[in-house]
């Protein structure tokens, strides 16, 4: 089949071998190629406007600009963007968040062997793909109260081992204040205290490890 009427494809991960398997996968296939790899986010920016690919799959996490934000930016410029996250995360937060940014998949990484083509052929055609169980997870967590940015920011000193003291002088704030919001936290996340707090955002995905 001639490559214009193949489905052109540009991968975006940063772990070469990961990008090397994906493309031996999709090249074996008869209406499908590799046409560009990117290992940032910034340069699947630049591969996308180079190549306007059919669709195009894109980590999460990439050093330069996270895959959440290359996928906002490319549909800023291009509306029509198909984008496909492969990530090794199944948190519901991230999954909405990159959904909300507008990827049309989400796929695991450990679900490649199995659901990558179709994943592919779907989202091309037009559809939406993402799988049953961080459906239902998006979904079980549809009417919680979402964190702050500020909520969060407080979370990701608590992760790093900052007391509520130290906590307070980095952000500008009374340490009051940081309990305040600790005490916000933890309802939200369902979490016993602040240590179980950090563990629950890190697998939702709303705290990078």
């Amino acid at each position: 089949m001639p490559e214009a009427t193949r489905i052109r494809i540009v991968t975006a991960d940063d772990h070469p071998l990961l990008r090397e398997g994906v493309a031996a996968v999709i090249n074996d296939q008869p209406d499908m190629v590799v046409v560009s790899e990117a290992c940032t986010g910034r340069g699947a920016l630049e591969a996308y406007r180079q190549h306007r690919p059919e669709v195009i799959l894109m980590d999460v996490r990439m050093p330069d600009m996270n895959g959440i934000e290359a996928i906002r930016k490319i549909r800023e410029e291009f509306p029509d963007a198909r984008i496909v996250v492969l990530t090794t995360y199944a948190g519901d937060a991230q999954a909405l968040a990159a959904l909300k940014a507008g990827a049309a998949g989400y796929l695991l990484k450990s679900m490649l062997r199995k659901d990558l083509l179709d994943t592919i052929r779907c989202v091309h055609g037009g559809k939406r793909r993402v799988p049953p169980e961080i459906a239902a997870q998006i979904a079980e967590h549809a009417a919680d109260d979402a964190l702050t940015e500020r909520e969060i920011d407080v979370l990701r000193r608590v992760g790093t081992g900052h007391s509520n003291k130290q906590i307070a002088v980095q952000l500008g704030i009374t340490e009051g204040t940081v309990k305040a919001h600790l005490k916000s936290i933890l309802p939200k996340l369902g979490a016993r205290d602040r240590t179980h707090a950090v563990m629950i955002a890190v697998k939702r995905g709303i705290l990078e490890v």
